[in-house]
């Protein structure tokens, strides 16, 4: 009887065993298949799809696989931060103060570093992606990440205001810095290094400004005047298309191949406004128009006194780099004693204009681009202009690209006579176009006194029928210790206007 008890208990605790073993094989299989489901799934979601589920702050080389993990770089770059953090602080200072000053808003006489030092946390490479776009060419992208300790001081000085220490606290930055190695044949290999900040996605600075043994309040506006400047650096000298070109090795090597070069002329006309927002407590608004693709060039319209609804019908020429990543930035502003005041401000994407077609497009005006930063919802009404694009060919980009510099030299030496006080400065005007639809030809823009006289260095001298206004060669190729402006390109500026264009 026990014999038999025991056959079966047997019996049926194999079979429950197998039954289980089975259960339990059936549960992983549906496990599995869920699972390459979702997987397949989330292997499907784009860019914007992993932003929305994963926030800004995802690494980059956990939604693309191409991105290497590069640990191995951190603990070595963690080690050497130390001597690494002294020398590019004196790298940056060299390089970055002529910038500030370049750059430099209207409102501020002086803009230098009182004090640098980038502090003892080292940044963090997030993931490294190699792969080759053209041929004799390494292209890199590293996602670089840093929220550091360093200790920033600006000097920064206005008019009829002693230097105020304005302190950067908080530094945090976040973006895709895409490095180009040009290689060669000889030792070491590499003949030139291209650095640049990748557009998408947009470079990430964020950071918080202190007064140090003052208030913020001693010039109005600093903030958002320190804010403009760092990020018109970084979009107008680091951002793709825009690039730093830096020679290897002590063989000279020719790097304009590397280097930004004109791409195309915008014509823009500005037509009028309507329903402006008056900013004047008697009276109407005196507005007038700014427009520029890079910061540096600016070129603006004359003013129109007490008008909310002004009439223009003024032409400009504009230079392009890069149609696909480059746009057009228009903004109104009102004519004030002291500070003029932004009334609005719009942006159109070059992309979306077919070369040799003609475009009218009325723009709706905004009181800042950054969505974060509108307080005002108010409407502030619109500006409507008309836009032609032109496509240079090979004989008409190499005659821009020299005619720039000369003009760029010319309004380096108007800044230093005084005519302008900075280069962000706009302009009335400077010259129209060069060779076969791109030269250069004086357009009547005075200097108050006539109409032929300009100033040039600290001279007077004749200049086709008016003033010839232009500025710095624009790019930056380094060499060792030393700095050189190369290679990038500039507007052409000029304005078509019956009855001339206004002085400054």
């Amino acid at each position: 009887m026990g014999l038999i008890s025991g056959i079966l208990l047997g019996i049926i605790f194999g079979i429950s065993l197998m039954a289980g073993w089975r259960h339990m094989m059936r549960y992983r299989s549906t496990k599995r298949i869920a699972k390459a489901a979702d997987i397949k799934v989330l292997g499907a979601l784009n860019r914007d799809d992993l932003k929305k589920i994963c926030g800004d702050n995802f690494p980059e080389w956990i939604s693309f696989p191409v991105y290497e993990q590069v640990k191995w770089l951190n603990k070595q770059l963690s080690k050497l931060w130390p001597s690494v953090a002294e020398a590019a602080s004196a790298v940056i200072k060299e390089s970055v103060e002529p910038l500030l000053e370049e750059y430099r808003p209207p409102g501020i006489t002086s803009l230098k570093f009182s004090k640098l030092s980038l502090g003892t946390v080292a940044p963090k490479i997030e993931g490294v992606r190699v792969q080759s776009l053209k041929k004799g060419q390494i292209t890199m992208d590293i996602d670089f990440r840093w929220g550091g300790d360093p200790s920033i001081i600006l000097g920064v000085e206005a008019a009829l205001v002693a230097s105020i220490p304005i302190q950067l606290k908080d530094l945090q930055v976040f973006t895709v810095i895409r490095v180009i190695f040009q290689l060669a044949e000889e030792i070491p290999c590499i003949s030139a290094v291209v650095v640049a900040l990748l557009s998408e996605p947009k470079p990430r600075i964020d950071y918080t400004l202190k007064a140090v043994g003052g208030s913020l309040t001693a010039i109005p506006g600093i903030s958002d005047m320190i804010d403009d400047t760092v990020n018109t650096i970084v979009t107008d000298m680091l951002q793709w298309p825009h690039r730093i070109v830096v020679p290897i090795g002590g063989i000279p090597v020719d790097t304009s191949e590397l280097e930004l070069k004109p791409e195309g002329k915008l014509t823009v006309t500005v037509v009028k406004a309507n329903d402006l927002k008056n900013m004047e407590m008697i009276g109407k608004s005196d507005p007038y128009v700014v427009v520029y693709i890079r910061p540096l060039f600016k070129v603006k319209t004359k003013v129109i006194d007490n008008n909310l609804n002004p009439v223009w019908n003024q032409t400009f020429e504009l230079i392009a780099e890069d149609r696909e990543t480059q746009a057009l930035t228009v903004e109104v502003f009102d004519q004030d004693i002291g500070q003029d005041k932004r009334l609005g401000i719009a942006k159109f994407r070059l992309i979306e204009l077919e070369p040799e077609t003609p475009k009218e497009i009325t723009l709706n005006l905004l009181s800042s681009l950054d969505t974060l930063k509108v307080k005002d919802k108010k409407d502030r009404g619109n500006c409507t202009i008309k836009l032609l694009y032109h496509q240079f060919n090979k004989e008409e980009q190499l005659i821009a690209l020299e005619e720039e510099k000369r003009i760029l030299e010319e309004r380096k030496k108007l800044k230093e006579a005084g005519v302008i006080g900075s280069t962000m400065d706009a302009l009335d005007g400077a010259a129209s176009l060069v060779g076969s639809g791109v030269g250069m030809v004086g357009t009547g823009i005075g200097a108050g006194v006539g109409a032929g006289v300009g100033i040039v260095g600290s001279g007077l001298g004749a200049v086709g029928s008016g003033l010839s206004k232009a500025g710095k060669f624009m790019g930056r190729t380094f060499t060792g210790h030393s700095s050189k402006r190369s290679g990038s390109s500039t507007p052409v500026n000029s304005i078509h206007e019956n009855g001339g264009a206004k002085p400054l």
